[in-house]
This record gives C-alpha cells, sequence and structure tokens, in this order.
C-alpha cells in the first residue's frame, strides 16, 4: 500500500477549517496543505505579526488561498470565548483541529490560575469545543481532531491536583495533559453519538516531530537537540496524521493517527495505539466534569 503523503489530502472547496496554533510547526503545515486543496481556514494564533507572516508565506505557494487570522490566546479563558464568537460568525465549522500546545516548560500558570500545559494543551480546547459544537453540530459530517502524544501513554490524570498546586513535575504534567486530549477525544465522541450529534470526534499525534514545542526545554536538552535531528519527523511529516484524521473519507469515531515507522516515532501516517487506561470512562466522565467547572463550560449535551 502506498504511504500516506500530501497528494492523498481530497480537495477540499467549500470546506473551512480552524486550527489552532497555524503560524507554526505542524499547525503550519496542515494549513498550507488544507489551503492547497482549497479549504478556507482560519488561523488561531496569538500574535497577528506572526499570522500574517505565515499567511503571507502560504499564499506565496497558493495565491488564491482563503486564508483569515482568528485571535486567540489559550491561557486565558476569555480570550478562548471571545475566538469563538468569532468564528461563530462563519456559517459553516467543518473542522476544527485543536493543535497548539505548550511542552515541559518550568511551572507557569495560565490568567485562571491553572497549570500551564494543562490549561493550555487541555483545557483551552475543551472550553473551545464547547463554545463551536453547536456551529459544528450544524454543519455536515463536521469533525473535531485533537492532538495528543505518544507520551499520553505514560500520562495519568491526576484528579485529585488538576492544577498542580500540591506539585509539579513538568513532564509528568506533560504527559498528563497529553492523556487528557485522549480522554477528551473519546467522552466527546461517546455523548456525540449518544445524542445524535453528527460530529466525529479523533485524535492524532505527530511521533517525534522537530517543531517550536522545544524553545520551553530546559537548556542541557535543547542543545542535544540538533544530534537527534536526522531521527525526527519534519513538521511537514509530523501534520501528516492531522491531516489523514481531518480529511481521510473513512475515519470513524475515536480513531487514533500516528506516524507508521520506528513505533510511530516517525513517517506516513496510519492508525495508532491508543493507551488501555484512556478507554476508562470513569475517568473519562470525571474529568470532563472537572473541566467543565474549572472553564465555566458547558457544552450542548451537558444541558
Amino acid at each position: 500500500m502506498t504511504a500516506y503523503d500530501e497528494s492523498r489530502v481530497p480537495n477540499q472547496q467549500g470546506k473551512t477549517f480552524f486550527i489552532t496554533g497555524a503560524n507554526t510547526g505542524l499547525g503550519f503545515e496542515a494549513t498550507r496543505v488544507l489551503a492547497g486543496k482549497g479549504a478556507r481556514v482560519l488561523l488561531g494564533c496569538r500574535s497577528e505579526e506572526k499570522a500574517k507572516d505565515a499567511i503571507g508565506r502560504i499564499k506565496r505557494q497558493h495565491s488564491n488561498a482563503d486564508l483569515e487570522w482568528v485571535p486567540i490566546d489559550l491561557t486565558q479563558l476569555g480570550s478562548v470565548e471571545e475566538a469563538a464568537r468569532n468564528v461563530n460568525r462563519e456559517p459553516r465549522l467543518d473542522v476544527l483541529v485543536n493543535n497548539a500546545g505548550v511542552m515541559i516548560p518550568p511551572r507557569t500558570l495560565t490568567q485562571e490560575g491553572i497549570e500551564l500545559q494543562f490549561g493550555v494543551n487541555h483545557l483551552a480546547h475543551f472550553a473551545l469545543t464547547g463554545h463551536l459544537l453547536d456551529l459544528l453540530a450544524n454543519t455536515p459530517a463536521s469533525r473535531v481532531v485533537t492532538t495528543s502524544s505518544l507520551a499520553h501513554h505514560d500520562g495519568r490524570i491526576d484528579l485529585d491536583d488538576l492544577a498542580a498546586e500540591q506539585n509539579y513535575d513538568a513532564m509528568a504534567r506533560y504527559r498528563m495533559s497529553k492523556a487528557a486530549n485522549l480522554y477528551f477525544t473519546f467522552e466527546l465522541a461517546r455523548r456525540c453519538e449518544e445524542l445524535g450529534v453528527n460530529t466525529t470526534s479523533v485524535g492524532c499525534h505527530p511521533g517525534i516531530a522537530d517543531t517550536e514545542l522545544s524553545r520551553t526545554f530546559p537548556l542541557f536538552l535543547r542543545i542535544a537537540l540538533p544530534l537527534f535531528r536526522p531521527l525526527f519527523n519534519s513538521p511537514a511529516e509530523g501534520a501528516l496524521p492531522t491531516l489523514m484524521a481531518a480529511t481521510a473519507p473513512d475515519v470513524r469515531p475515536k480513531d487514533y493517527f500516528g506516524p507508521t515507522v520506528r513505533r510511530e516515532s516517525a513517517r506516513s501516517a496510519g492508525p495508532a495505539r491508543v493507551g488501555r487506561h484512556i478507554r476508562d470512562e470513569a475517568v473519562g466522565r470525571r474529568l470532563w466534569d472537572e473541566s467543565a467547572k474549572l472553564t465555566g463550560v458547558s457544552y450542548l449535551m451537558d444541558a
């Protein structure tokens, strides 16, 4: 079977995508490909300068690309809500790609006082999806694609200390946030199916990709990175599972996609392995309930 690449992405004319973190890395590469396939892509970025630079780079390749910046700061739930208001003015939203993230920074808090990795990687996207679910539900065959990581396999949800007030280990909290992404993917799929909402919730991961996430690494890791770069996915390769999750015609709820070489660390895209603990619906439900409390966001299926 031919390896999956950008040429396998079908025509996306008439469809609208909203991608967080679209100005760099995986988000930029997914935006570039989708724009080239005729989609309207809303770029969710904090910096107007960086968003406009990304738009300019894509338009140099695809002069007719339909691209628009949507300001969003995932460290502030108010900004997430405002971004959703802007997107909700669109007549349709075919795919929401919850892509942006942070990785192993020093202990930092969001504006609401939540540990940054859990707040940005999970809570902000939980809130964003909730704010946009009516629009998604009213768009035929819509999807929510949430980016997780190989790190989810070792991630456990500390339900008694979600805000990391008692303990902070940067890598453990990153793994927790990536596990939360998949618990959310599965719980959203379950709730949509239960209520007959025609939105498909799926997950993906980029393997080991050379992206700007490394900017928050400790210095010794940043110094060592060049030694390992030949083994990494490029951002374009890392975006392939995202593109498969967002556009492949046979995607089903709870599907999970990742690279296919070296134990899902690199190259191409295909079905990926989900950690067994993610199937624990009791944890998924409790995480959902706690996330709703922390964000103040109620989904249409929670009413």
